[in-house]
C-alpha cells in the first residue's frame, strides 16, 4: 500500500555568468555585525536566529542580516550545480550547508526561509525557472519571498552570492538579489506556482517567454494575499492540489513545468496513499484498543468484580471499549478514494467491528440490569461465566 518516492532530479541554475560593477553598499554596518557572527553558533539555524534577534531590532536589519549570512557564509557548489532533488528533506537541504560552507541553489534558499521563520519573519522557498540575456534557462531554480513592514519582497540568496565564470565560483554580493519588488523580479524569476509570483495579475509561462512581464490590468484581478492565506489553511494534500491546478492552469511551456507538475502529482497520489494508511492504522489500533478495554471487563466480570470498584468505574470500562470501537468505525468511515487492496482490508475490519459492537452492547445491557439490583441480585447475575466477546464458556 505505499508507494516508493523515485529521486527526481532535475538541473538548478547556477548563477550569473557577469560580475556587477562595484557599488556602495548602505548596509554596510548590518553586514559588518551579521559576519561577526560566532562560527561555534553556525551549526543550527536555531542558533544563527537567535543570534540575529538578539542583535538586530527590526525586522528589515534582521532580514538583511540574514541575507548578507546565507550569501557570503555558503560558497556555491560548482560541482554538483546541475542537481536540485526535490525529494530531499528540507532538514538535509539545510543541515548539508551548515555541515559543509557549500550547496546550490536549493541549500540558499532553505538556510535563508528557516532562519527567517525562527526569527520571527514569515518567509516561504520559491522553485521555478529564469531568464538569462533574454532567454528561458533550461534548469530548475530556487529563492525566497519574505514578509517585511507588511509588504513582500523576494530574495535570492544564491544569485545574491556571486558568479560563475569558466564553472569556477566567485564571490561577490549583488544586492538586486536583496529586498527584490516582486514586479521587478518577474522580469527573470518565474515561480512554477503563479501564486507565488506576488503579483495582482501573474504573469503566464508564455508571458514570461515573450518578456510581457508588465503588469495587464485588464486580466481578472488576483488577490495574492487572500490566496495565499486561503493555502495555509489548507491540508497538506489540498495544497498540493491546489499548487497542481495553478501550474497547469499557467502553461505547461517547457519540461522544467511539466517535471514539476508530475512531481506534483506524484506527491498527492503519496500523500493520498501515506494517508489512507496512517487512517486505516490508526482505526485498526482504535479498534484494538477496545477490544483490549472490553476483555478487561470481561476478565473482572468473571471474577464477579473483584476487588470492589464503584459503579461508575465498572460503567467507565465497558464505555471506554464503546468509544474506541466507534472510533475505529469513524475513522474508516473517513478514508477517501481506498485502493482494493485497502476496501478489503476496511470490509474485514468492519465486520470485526460490527461484531465487537453488538458484543459491547450486549454487556452495557448486563450491566444496566445489573446497576438496578440490590445486593443478592447482583451476586445471583455471576452464574454464567463469559469468555471475550461473550461466548459462554463450556462448563
Amino acid at each position: 500500500m505505499k508507494q516508493t518516492k523515485p529521486t527526481i532530479l532535475l538541473l538548478c541554475l547556477t548563477l550569473s555568468v557577469f560580475a556587477q560593477k562595484k557599488d556602495i553598499n548602505p548596509y554596510a554596518s548590518i553586514d559588518k555585525k551579521a559576519l561577526q557572527l560566532p562560527d561555534s553558533l553556525t551549526k543550527s539555524t536555531s542558533d544563527i536566529a537567535n543570534y540575529f534577534t538578539n542583535n538586530f531590532q527590526t525586522d528589515r536589519d534582521r532580514v538583511r542580516a540574514i541575507f548578507i549570512w546565507t550569501a557570503s557564509s555558503i560558497e556555491y557548489d560548482a560541482a554538483n550545480m546541475f542537481a536540485i532533488n526535490f525529494y530531499e528533506s528540507k532538514e538535509e537541504k539545510i543541515a548539508k550547508p551548515l555541515r559543509t560552507k557549500k550547496g546550490i541553489c536549493e541549500n540558499y534558499a532553505a538556510v535563508f526561509n528557516d532562519i527567517c521563520i525562527k526569527s520571527g519573519i514569515k518567509s516561504f522557498v520559491i522553485e521555478g525557472y529564469t531568464k538569462q540575456n533574454g532567454f528561458a534557462d533550461y534548469i530548475a531554480h530556487a529563492w525566497c519571498a519574505a514578509l517585511i513592514d507588511s509588504s513582500w519582497f523576494m530574495f535570492d540568496p544564491t544569485w545574491g552570492s556571486g558568479y560563475i565564470n569558466n564553472g569556477k565560483f566567485y564571490k561577490k554580493i549583488n544586492n538586486n538579489y536583496f529586498k527584490a519588488n516582486p514586479s521587478a523580479l518577474i522580469k527573470s524569476h518565474m515561480p512554477f506556482d503563479f501564486l507565488w509570483q506576488f503579483l495582482n495579475y501573474p504573469i503566464t509561462n508564455q508571458e514570461f517567454y515573450e518578456g510581457k512581464t508588465q503588469q495587464n490590468k485588464s486580466k481578472p484581478f488576483f488577490s495574492y494575499t487572500d490566496s495565499i492565506s486561503a493555502y495555509e489553511k489548507l491540508s497538506p494534500i489540498d495544497q498540493l492540489k491546489s499548487s497542481a491546478e495553478r501550474v497547469e492552469r499557467n502553461g505547461v511551456k517547457n519540461s522544467l513545468i511539466f517535471d514539476r507538475l508530475q512531481h506534483l502529482k506524484l506527491e498527492i497520489e503519496n500523500n493520498r496513499q501515506t494517508t489512507m494508511v496512517s487512517q486505516y492504522n490508526s482505526a485498526v489500533n482504535d479498534y484494538n484498543d477496545g477490544v483490549n478495554y472490553f476483555n478487561d471487563f470481561i476478565n473482572y466480570r468473571n471474577k464477579q468484580f473483584t476487588p470492589t470498584k464503584p459503579d461508575p468505574e465498572i460503567q467507565n470500562m465497558i464505555d471506554l471499549a464503546d468509544n474506541k470501537i466507534k472510533s475505529a468505525k469513524t475513522k474508516l468511515s473517513e478514508i477517501k478514494d481506498p485502493d482494493a487492496n485497502t476496501i478489503n482490508s476496511s470490509a474485514q475490519l468492519l465486520k470485526q467491528i460490527d461484531d465487537a459492537t453488538t458484543q459491547v452492547k450486549q454487556q452495557q445491557d448486563w450491566l444496566k440490569t445489573y446497576f438496578s439490583k440490590g445486593k443478592l441480585g447482583r451476586k445471583t447475575m455471576f452464574y454464567d461465566k463469559i469468555s471475550w466477546f461473550g461466548i459462554p464458556l463450556k462448563k
